[in-house]
């Protein structure tokens, strides 16, 4: 999560809402992604697509089944929607997003029991810095 998170302050960094992604598999980070809807007029490039999109490019697949996604922030319907489809075998969050969030804050798209892939959750780890950094980053757009 702390790769996750230096990523989350380089979007920062960069003007943008400070969320950063990382893809693990067997140990070895092979994807990375920060925030960047702004900068390239995407409404998609999200941390967690950013991620996925350069895992699937390092391992030449876009089916990510033995690996786990670790995101600073609750992931939103699309994101969990491309997480799914990805076959992540696990999603690892900081923040709860009670906005936006796809993992039980407003909707739970991981328990839907009628989908064909399930990833296993794990939410709150490094929540207090993740939850921080987004509200400190805020806070500071609102003076």
């Amino acid at each position: 999560m702390e790769e996750a998170l230096a990523l989350a302050r380089q979007a920062q960094a960069r003007g943008e809402i400070p969320v950063g992604a990382i893809v693990v598999k067997d140990g070895t980070i092979i994807g990375r992604g920060g925030n960047a809807p702004i900068a390239a007029n995407d409404p998609t490039a999200h941390a967690e697509i950013a991620a996925l999109r350069d895992a699937a490019r390092s391992l030449g697949n876009y089916r990510l089944p033995d690996c786990d996604l670790y995101v600073t922030l609750e992931p939103c319907a699309m994101c969990a929607g491309a997480i799914l489809h990805a076959r992540i075998r696990q999603l690892v969050f900081g923040a709860r997003d009670p906005k936006t969030g796809a993992c039980g804050s407003i909707v739970d798209l991981f328990a839907e029991r009628r989908l064909n892939h399930h990833t296993t959750v794990t939410a709150g780890i490094a929540g207090e810095a993740c939850g921080r950094l987004l509200s400190d980053f805020f806070l500071a757009r609102r003076r």
